[in-house]
């Protein structure tokens, strides 16, 4: 049973703890039998993009044959292997331990923390079982949700019970009896079932105003880092190193602040302060460049007058 409540945008609080399982078996009969987890889209596989959207979780569970992952998981197979996603879902449960779980397919090339964050809030704030994803045509995703641990335990006991295992069970027997809330969200409940929405995707990730933030978090997914940083205060540095110095001073300049902010083993602020002192060198060596405070002619360039 579904309510058509919902909130976009969910009131402030505190983050809630979550237990994340993600279910990455399946046939991917619509995509030829490809392994599509591993699928890349952005340089990222697939299962890759999900893990970094639910790094917030205290214990992350994939189900499906352990792979290579950009952050440490835990393994575990539905029994018999193949037996569909209720199957997978009853076996992801039994390794986590938080009051709320969030349950996710490993096909969202843009699911992200802050439509987690509006999931867990939107259940926090109710007496619902769950919480789960609406497209841009109203279809629910049972697959992009947060649910209360203790309500899909209780039905997938029930169904257990009723039909003598899960194995083939479809996710609505197990949803339908369940009393979730609606968040629209069209871009993080996009599946990609296809190989049309694998193209769309990939295409999408770099249009402009989608390509940089996606660049820099590939980036950081593959470097291993997990620094937020203000990049639009870096490139406002990189322009001025490129302004006031010569366009390779901007690459190697923004590479001297992360280093230096590394070296010194801090968080954003670091990066900030280090940004800030080199934007102004740069400042000050463009205005030496252009003539100096006294209005002198001499640079950087210009020959020693002895």
């Amino acid at each position: 049973m579904t309510d058509n409540v919902l909130a976009a945008h969910s009131a402030p609080g505190a983050p809630v703890p979550y237990d994340a399982v993600v279910l990455a078996g399946g046939a991917a009969r619509r995509l030829g039998g490809a392994d599509k987890p591993g699928l890349r889209v952005g340089g990222r596989a697939l299962l890759d993009r999900v893990l970094t959207a639910c790094a917030g979780a205290c214990t992350t569970v994939v189900v499906a044959v352990p792979r290579a992952t950009v952050r440490p998981v835990r393994w575990v197979r539905e029994e018999p292997p193949g037996a569909g996603p209720v199957a997978a879902l009853e076996a992801g449960l039994r390794l986590i331990t938080a009051e709320r779980a969030v349950v996710l397919s490993a096909d969202l090339p843009f699911l992200g923390q802050a439509a987690l964050e509006r999931l867990l809030a939107a259940l926090r704030d109710t007496d619902a079982d769950g919480a789960l994803l609406t497209d841009s045509t109203g279809r629910e995703q049972p697959l992009v949700a947060a649910y209360r641990t203790g309500a899909l335990r209780r039905e997938l006991a029930a169904l257990t019970v009723a039909h003598g295992g899960l194995t083939g069970l479809p996710l609505r027997r197990l949803t339908g009896a369940l009393r979730l809330i609606r968040v629209p969200d069209p871009l993080a409940s996009f599946d990609c079932d296809t190989w049309d929405d694998i193209a769309n995707a990939r295409a999408r990730i770099r249009e402009h105003g989608h390509v940089l933030d996606e660049w820099i978090s590939a980036v950081k997914d593959e470097l291993g880092i997990t620094l937020d940083v203000d990049t639009g205060m870096l490139l406002d540095l990189a322009r001025d190193a490129a302004h006031g110095v010569a366009r390779p001073a901007a690459p190697l300049t923004t590479f001297l602040v992360g280093y230096a902010a590394a070296r010194g083993g801090q968080g954003p602020e670091a990066v900030a302060e280090a940004a800030r002192k080199a934007a102004a060198l740069a400042l000050r060596w463009e205005e030496e460049s252009n003539g100096g405070e006294d209005g002198s002619s001499g640079g950087p360039g210009a020959p020693d007058a002895g």
